[in-house]
This record gives structure tokens, C-alpha cells and sequence, in this order.
């Protein structure tokens, strides 16, 4: 008996001492956690409390009836949603466009890091940096309208260079082309968001021991072999909490983007479902299934997610979110 009331006393103890020293910490670091606050009620405020939306997946939505009076119907809308004419496309192109972004633009930030990192002059290196950054803030809205400028088959730069050297009927539509519509999304992706996509890298390799580089040219590396065997690794972690998040959001595509630049000739190949949402919500104001089809998109993007995390622990303990 006594010796219970003495282990509880001890874990009593030891709890409150715990208390006080993480309290102790909140009060050294109180203003780092006032400016966190902002951010935190910004996802509290727009991300958690309009989450009760999510019902509306469920719902047979009457506007007149409104939200809560609406009738219950289960999984109906999905069912609805996967028979629809355009769904399967829609998917099947947001996986498609998807796979290219990773594939093609997701290794060019790393790359442009490295490259930028062995830069030497700096005045140099900072205008290259400050280049690449700037698409970043120039919208799509913007972006666009370069483009049609460029490649407009009647009025654009390639058309006009064409004539000036004599090929006056040269017609090819960029564009409207079914081919290489795709290739044109993420050659503009890369342009606009790939120097942008550097900041993380460059930080991180920033933090690698320089010592490593001075040992790895006693013993005769060469640069790319300090490439390989220093820089990349010092990256690796990096790279693996990036990719997760990259695979997380394989099924946001960028609907500014292909809102922006697609046209009725390449709805075929440009559809996502993201812009499949939006025209379900705000053409033919079916609320309940364009819910029922972002839930879809966002479930899917959370078991990516898990999945992409475990493989990464299974290859390196220390890489991950968790």
C-alpha cells in the first residue's frame, strides 16, 4: 500500500515537472508562438470549420431546402459521380498529366540547386537566381496570354519568325493540338514554377558541412563524384518529404492553369477534375456531386499519401513525415 501511494506520488511528480518545463519553454519562445497563431487560425478558419461541408457528399442538395434540411442519400452521389458521362476522362487525364509532372518537372529544382551551387561568381549567381524566380509570381492568367502570343497560328512570334524566313503557310497549332497539348502544360509548369522550387534545396544544401566538400578533394574527387556522394545525399531528406507531398497532390494538376491555356479542341486530353468540379459546381450547380467528387479526390490524395510515406521509412528509417 505504501509503496503504491509512494509510485503514484513519484508519477504525480514527475507529470507536473513535465508541465512546468513545457510551460517554461511556451513562455521563452511566446513570441515565436504568437506569430504562429495567425497561420493557425487561417487553417482553422478556412480549412477545418468549412469541413462539415464535406456532408454535402451525402446529400441530395435543394437549394430552396438548403444545407441541413437537404435529404440523406448515402452513397448515391458517388455511384451517380463514377457513371457519369466525362468522369473517367476527366480521372484518367489527371493521372496522365499528373505522372508527367513528376516525372519531368519534379527532378528540374533539384538539378537547377545543384547547378546553382557551384556557381562561383556571385553577382552572376544572384541574377540567375532572381530569373528563375520571377515566373513564379506572374499568373497563369498572364502566362497565358504570352503563350498565345508566341504560338498564336495567326498573330504569334513563331508564326511571324516562320514568314520572315519564307514559309509564309506555316499554320501549326500548339495550342489546339491534341498531341502536344500535354507536353505544352508541363514545359510551361517547369518554366514558371521550377526556378521557385529551388528555395528548399539551396537552404538545405546550405546547411551541408563544407568540411566534407575539402576532404573530398584530398582524396581526389572529382566534382561530380562530390555531387553524388556529398551533395545528393545531404539532399536525400529533403527530396523524400517534397516527393510526398508531390505524390500527395498528384490530383491537383493546376487548375488555373489548364483553365487558363485549354480549349474546346483539347478538352479530350485536358480535362482533369479539377476543371470537371468546377464546371459540376458553378455551370450546372450540382453541389452535392461536385462535393462528392473533390471528397473522391481528396480521399485518394491521403492514401497516396500514407502509401508513398511507408515505402520511404522502408528504404530510409530517416526519411518521412512520421
Amino acid at each position: 500500500m505504501l509503496y503504491d501511494q509512494t509510485v503514484t506520488k513519484l508519477n504525480g511528480s514527475s507529470k507536473s515537472l513535465e508541465r512546468k518545463r513545457k510551460w517554461s519553454h511556451i513562455r521563452k519562445d511566446k513570441l515565436l508562438y504568437l506569430m504562429a497563431i495567425p497561420g493557425i487560425l487561417f487553417f482553422i478558419v478556412f480549412h477545418y470549420i468549412p469541413m462539415y461541408g464535406i456532408l454535402l457528399a451525402f446529400k441530395k442538395y435543394n437549394i430552396y431546402q438548403g444545407f441541413f434540411a437537404s435529404e440523406w442519400i448515402g452513397l448515391d452521389n458517388f455511384k451517380t459521380l463514377f457513371t457519369m458521362y466525362g468522369f473517367d476522362r476527366a480521372f484518367k487525364n489527371t493521372i496522365i498529366i499528373s505522372i508527367y509532372q513528376l516525372v519531368f518537372a519534379f527532378p528540374v529544382p533539384i538539378i537547377l540547386s545543384i547547378l546553382l551551387n557551384e556557381l562561383r561568381h556571385q553577382l552572376y549567381k544572384k541574377f540567375v537566381q532572381t530569373s528563375i524566380y520571377l515566373p513564379h509570381f506572374v499568373s497563369w492568367i498572364i502566362i497565358s496570354g504570352i503563350l498565345f502570343a508566341i504560338l498564336s497560328p495567326s498573330t504569334g512570334v513563331i508564326k511571324e519568325i516562320a514568314g520572315f524566313f519564307g514559309y509564309e503557310n506555316f499554320t501549326f497549332n500548339l495550342l489546339s493540338s491534341k498531341e502536344y497539348f500535354r507536353s505544352l502544360l508541363v514545359i510551361s509548369n517547369i518554366w514558371k514554377e521550377a526556378g521557385f522550387g529551388t528555395v528548399l534545396y539551396l537552404a538545405t544544401i546550405a546547411t551541408i558541412d563544407q568540411q566534407l566538400y575539402e576532404a573530398a578533394k584530398v582524396d581526389g574527387a572529382k566534382k561530380w563524384q562530390q555531387i553524388w556522394h556529398i551533395t545528393l545525399p545531404g539532399l536525400r531528406t529533403t527530396i523524400v518529404i517534397l516527393l510526398i507531398f508531390r505524390v500527395g497532390s498528384m490530383l491537383n494538376t493546376g487548375l488555373d492553369q489548364i483553365f487558363a491555356l485549354y480549349n474546346p479542341q483539347v478538352y479530350e486530353v485536358s480535362e482533369i477534375l479539377d476543371t470537371y468540379i468546377y464546371k459540376l459546381a458553378f455551370q450546372e450547380a450540382k453541389y452535392d456531386l461536385a462535393t462528392a467528387s473533390g471528397l473522391f479526390k481528396s480521399l485518394i490524395s491521403l492514401v497516396l499519401v500514407l502509401f508513398t510515406n511507408f515505402i520511404a521509412k522502408k528504404i530510409d528509417s530517416d526519411s518521412g513525415l512520421m
